[in-house]
């Protein structure tokens, strides 16, 4: 099913312009894998020298392109490479059918492209159990090789939404020794997003130099800090999967570059609250913020068992203040809390200080802070140094709206 509803009202104005990364090329087309009327399949093409690094849903219930990338990445880059995406089917939980698809479109996409079957990666997204019209794909790969170009990057975007009600982009620029390096990243997610990677479909690419596995050191570690730190609706994907591909092109190494560093964390930061923005049926972009725990560790514990508290997402689409229900979700997390300690905030207004009502706490100024858009979740558990940030949205009808239906 194709995402008819109307636009995130969390939506960025626009796609944003994205700049030229030398050394990678795009293409589209509507195949008809599963939606009519729509582009949804995307090939990109890598220049001979291009690095590729990712990180993967930890699902056991990964799909066959999953486990394909997976044990692909690392290998040599003194040849060209490829990444093909569809949506609308997720060739996941299909026997031995999902890995027979891989096989076909890798194969096939390497003859087109004339790279190495093991430089070609493929992700698939959508629906989960059917198998795989990879014929479809197969059959337009000649016109996909053949029509690609260096800035049909927003076509890529919408070419891999499935419940998306908007493409996601995001762009940086860093100078180096004098020298510009870009960054450009898209991704699609919506539904069926959790932490452990990211359960969404991000592709970042870059014109800097950099080894393979300093690429992926640092793509593990930025992904950690922010695809995974994101939740929708506590639920893993089969399929999902991150991709950066740095060609090279500038001349430039990056590596151990902080600018270069800070830069891409600043744009997956972005590509993974645009994925909030976007959560089925989302009104509002919350960003919980847990600090006083005894560690880090325990931070993202209560900080992630407060965002997916449906109870708690629920009171925030319904615009309103209920502590009481955060109360209740750092109580089933598991991780150390002791009840007497806690503080609340919503915005500048706290509410709960050392395990009872502010005694100044007044509910309409909190009711107000409820209504915007934007509201920040402040809780402090007294006990240490430990901190952690998460993003989350709030849970409305909507939401099941769009998964009642989702394979009709």
């Amino acid at each position: 099913m194709a995402n008819t509803m109307q636009k995130s009202p969390l939506a960025p104005a626009c796609f944003p312009k994205l700049p030229i990364v030398d050394g990678v090329t795009f293409a589209t087309i509507a195949a008809g894998v599963r939606y009519s009327g729509r582009t949804d399949v995307m090939l990109a093409k890598l220049i001979t020298g291009t690095s590729i690094a990712g990180v993967f849903t930890k699902s056991t219930t990964r799909a066959a392109p999953v486990l394909d990338c997976q044990a692909k990445l690392g290998g040599d880059s003194t040849t060209p490479a490829a990444i093909l995406v569809n949506s609308g089917n997720a060739n996941a939980f299909t026997g031995k059918n999902g890995q027979t698809s891989v096989t076909a479109i890798c194969d096939a996409v390497a003859d087109a492209c004339d790279v190495p079957v093991n430089r070609v990666f493929t992700s698939s997204t959508g629906v989960i159990g059917e198998p795989l019209a990879h014929d479809r794909i197969i059959e337009n790969l000649e016109t996909l090789n053949n029509t690609q170009s260096v800035d049909d990057v927003e076509a890529a975007a919408n070419a891999i939404m499935t419940t998306d009600t908007y493409a996601k982009g995001s762009a940086k620029n860093v100078q180096i020794d004098g020298q510009s390096v870009q960054i450009v990243g898209i991704a699609k997610g919506s539904g069926m997003i959790a932490p452990d990677m990211a359960t969404m479909l991000v592709y970042i690419f870059t014109d800097a130099v950099f080894e393979q596995t300093a690429l992926q050191q640092l793509v593990s570690d930025t992904s950690d800090r922010t695809f995974n730190c994101i939740t929708v609706d506590s639920d893993t994907s089969t399929s999902d999967s991150l991709l950066m591909a740095a060609t090279g092109a500038s001349g430039v190494n990056a590596q151990d570059n902080v600018d270069f560093t800070a830069a891409l964390h600043k744009l997956m930061l972005d590509l993974s609250q645009q994925v909030v923005r976007d959560g089925e049926g989302a009104t509002k972009l919350v960003e919980i913020t847990l600090t006083g725990a005894v560690d880090d560790s325990v931070a993202r514990i209560h900080a992630m068992a407060i965002a997916n508290s449906p109870l708690v997402k629920t009171a925030i689409a319904g615009e309103d203040p209920n502590w009481g229900r955060i109360v209740m979700a750092i109580g089933k997390s598991g991780a150390p809390a002791d009840r007497d300690l806690i503080s609340i905030s919503f915005g500048d207004v706290n509410v709960a200080t050392e395990g009872w009502v502010n005694p100044n706490y007044v509910e309409a100024d909190a009711a107000a802070l409820m209504k915007k858009q934007e509201i920040e979740i402040t809780v402090d558990l007294g006990m240490g140094t430990g901190t952690a940030t998460v993003w989350t949205c709030d849970l409305t009808h909507g939401y099941i709206e769009i998964n009642a239906d989702y394979r009709s």
